[in-house]
């Protein structure tokens, strides 16, 4: 009987954690799903073109990722994030990302450790953005 009242209190406390586990409300196949790129809007001012893209919104397993670039010729000028999931390392993650973006002026960036599945996500919508801008 000295065994059964801590194995019955441990079952319990080994229990609650699936009591309170909240499945993701994803009812996509991927993480992959993503909604097309926009069509590019183009300013000019002082013989210097700019054209602002939207990379596709990608929904990803923390939330959905979207960013807007903005292209001064062929160069990338900038890039904003327009959506993101709402999580520290997210937080941490996008600033990084886009040094990288406008260091190596292309998708082909490094994953922000901690941060993958952002990293993923603003990677794929980046690359829709260029690909949108032709």
């Amino acid at each position: 009987m000295k065994r059964a009242l801590p194995v019955l209190v441990l079952s319990v406390a080994g229990l609650i954690p699936l009591w309170r586990y909240a499945p993701s409300q994803d009812t996509g196949s991927s993480s992959a799903a993503s909604a097309p790129a926009s069509t590019p809007s183009v300013s000019s001012s002082g013989g210097t073109t700019s054209t602002v893209v939207s990379g596709s919104t990608v929904d990803t397993e923390k939330g959905p990722v979207q960013v807007e670039v903005t292209f001064d010729g062929d160069k990338i000028a900038s890039v904003r994030m327009l959506r993101q999931p709402n999580h520290p390392q997210t937080t941490a993650a996008v600033p990084r990302l886009i040094e990288e973006t406008l260091q190596a002026q292309s998708a082909d960036i490094d994953t922000v450790s901690g941060a993958t599945v952002t990293s993923d996500g603003y990677k794929e919508s980046l690359q829709a953005a260029i690909d949108a801008r032709g």
